[in-house]
């Protein structure tokens, strides 16, 4: 009897999975169609170099895209497509038809993002990753980036450019469910802006579009504390359905929010804005807690930490003639990981601030699991440099390398679509790894299936059509050599 009752159970299953990948297929496809009518000039071509892009498996640098069996074009097809991913009307419309494209992509993105079901939330993060460019003598606008380095007492820097992306941080199946985020925006840090003042944009751009999904939701965005300065927290604390959950430095000095004592009135003078001092590097000037909360730390290996949060509201920094940061009060948290026996994990405690009207709706432990997301932005950036080319590509021309990151985003979008149609395809070394659970594949197993998904649902864009071969420059024709650009310090 019990072997009868399996049956229909195995059916089921198998009928729930197959609906999964109908679904998937018809959402990859929907995508791939509206992104192909997106692209005004060279769609075919942009097609195909973004699909060799999300399978690529050999190539180092972006002209072996050509060789990829998805490119059906010549090697110079390549950077045309890069050229012609975004042409302006006019030179003096360059900006304004730039930033109205990019909301297009933003906008045809944001259909295909999943609302949020275990928590109450939209999550997004922003931050900044470098782009090493310093043999680039002709590429105007570098500037002295942070660049991490391996070996010690060396100067982390380097020279090139920096690049702000803010990204949607889906919810996650289980703890061991892959790192993927969902790049929105992508911009360069131009060398007379700051990469908060970028974000801050990127964040208004966000929240502020009447015909985005999240426009009316709450939304938390998670930053670290290169994010903390008072310029970048009033820019954020405006939007009225956005909570900001930042790093905070140990190094700063916080004030509780003035409350006037019962039974005395105001006098005059200047009003009074500022309570008790709370430094954060002297526990002797730390009142007790408005509020404690504990929960657990389980590491990818297995193990658990318990991680204490202790949090105090309405709490204000001193501002600016033009940044009144008493208008803004934040609820500061404190969290402490111990292990086992009680004892400190980490040498230091983790201080967090959320700022924001509606920061109350979000508990300690909210506050907490939301800022540990936001590592998955790291992931993403390794494994756009490492496997989607995001730094191989060479150019003299800031447009063209700009319009490149946003094919790299595009092609990883791609692959987070298609992440319940890849299979398990383990090298001989890899065969004893852990098998992904069903539909939540990590990024490197989906490209490797890539190129058999395409091959099976198909691609909108037309195969090439033989022409004469082009004539060329003419002769005698000779290219000035370009100009040298200086690299510009900011300061």
């Amino acid at each position: 009897m019990k072997c009868h009752e399996k049956i229909p159970q195995q059916e089921t299953s198998n009928q729930e999975t197959d609906q999964i990948i109908a679904e998937a297929i018809a959402t990859l496809q929907e995508f791939r169609q509206n992104l192909y009518d997106l692209f005004p000039y060279r769609a075919d071509a942009l097609m195909e170099l973004i699909d060799a892009l999300a399978s690529n498996s050999n190539a180092h640098s972006v002209a072996e895209l050509s060789l990829s069996p998805l490119f059906h074009r010549e090697y110079s097809s390549v950077y045309d497509a890069i050229e012609h991913f975004f042409v302006p009307s006019e030179p003096e419309k360059a900006t304004q038809e730039q930033r109205a494209y990019k909301q297009a992509i933003l906008r045809l993105v944001a259909l295909f993002l999943p609302e949020p079901q275990q928590r109450k939330y939209w999550l997004f993060a922003t931050d900044v990753t470098y782009l090493p460019r310093q043999f680039a003598q002709t590429l105007r606008d570098r500037t002295f980036v942070h660049s991490p380095n391996a070996i010690k007492g060396n100067k982390p820097v380097t020279i090139g450019h920096d690049y702000s992306i803010l990204s949607c941080l889906p919810e996650k199946a289980s703890s061991g469910s892959p790192p993927w985020v969902v790049p929105l925006i992508v911009c360069r840090v131009q060398s007379t802006e700051k990469a908060n003042q970028v974000s801050a944009e990127q964040i208004g751009t966000l929240v502020t579009d009447e015909t985005l999904p999240f426009k009316d939701e709450l939304c938390v965005l998670v930053e670290d504390s290169a994010y903390s300065a008072r310029s970048h927290l009033g820019s954020v604390a405006v939007h009225k359905n956005l909570i900001s959950v930042i790093r905070f430095p140990i190094n700063r000095v916080v004030y509780r929010k003035f409350e006037m004592p019962e039974g005395e009135t105001i006098t005059a003078g200047h009003p009074v804005w500022y309570g008790d001092c709370f430094d954060l590097k002297n526990p002797d000037t730390w009142p007790e807690p408005d509020e404690m909360a504990v929960t657990t730390l389980v590491t990818k290996k297995g193990k658990t930490y318990t991680v204490q949060l202790e949090g105090w509201h309405n709490m204000v920094r001193t501002g600016k003639k033009d940044i009144p940061m008493h208008k803004y009060p934040f609820t500061l948290v404190r969290a402490r990981v111990l292990d086992a026996d009680g004892n400190p994990v980490f040498k230091h405690d983790m201080w967090l601030l959320a700022i924001g009207e509606r920061r109350r709706e979000l508990s300690l432990v909210d506050i907490w699991t939301a800022y540990s997301q936001r590592y998955d932005v790291e992931h993403f950036y390794r494994y756009g440099k490492q496997r989607l080319l995001m730094v191989a590509y060479q150019t003299p021309d800031v447009d063209h390398e700009e319009n490149w990151w946003q094919i790299v985003q595009l092609a990883y979008i791609q692959l987070w679509l298609a992440r319940s149609l890849a299979e398990a395809l383990p090298n001989p070394w890899e065969r004893y790894l852990p098998q992904p659970e069903p539909g939540c594949a990590a990024p490197s197993t989906v490209q490797r299936n890539f190129e058999r998904i395409i091959r099976q649902i198909g691609t909108p864009a037309q195969p090439p059509k033989p022409r004469r071969n082009s004539p060329g420059r003419a002769k005698g024709t000779k290219s000035p050599p370009r100009e040298r650009q200086p690299v510009i310090k900011k300061g």
